[in-house]
């Protein structure tokens, strides 16, 4: 999938992700505190489904959405868009960013240096 989703269709893919299929109504009950109307649901859902990210399967009057996608394949997308447009493409300096920030804790610290052991080996 290459096209982007938003921020609001990404908070209808964690509901998915967590628990699918479901339909429009289910989906909107568990983005209740998000105040957004069963209209806006659907849309999200249709704009979703347009984009390949879900797969939609007909349940007599109502249809049944899943993820045609995983978080992984979202993930990296998103963050390689990210690396791309704020640290001309280059993971380092976005590491750096955090590290400056003091975003990083101790067991960030820890899994970077076993991720970079594993990577050089």
């Amino acid at each position: 999938m290459a096209e982007r989703i938003s921020e609001a269709e990404f908070q209808v893919m964690e509901v998915l992700w967590r628990d699918s299929p479901l339909t429009a109504q289910e989906v909107a009950a568990r983005l209740d505190s998000s105040g957004w109307s069963l209209t806006t649901v659907k849309t999200l859902l249709s704009r979703l489904a347009a984009k390949g990210a879900l797969a939609t399967a007909e349940d007599g009057r109502r249809y049944l959405y899943s993820p045609a996608v995983d978080r992984a394949a979202i993930a990296a997308g998103e963050s390689r868009r990210l690396v791309d447009r704020l640290f001309g493409g280059r993971p380092a300096p976005l590491v750096a960013h955090l590290a400056e920030r003091g975003e990083l804790s101790p067991a960030d610290i820890a899994e970077l240096e076993a991720l970079i052991r594993e990577l050089k080996q």
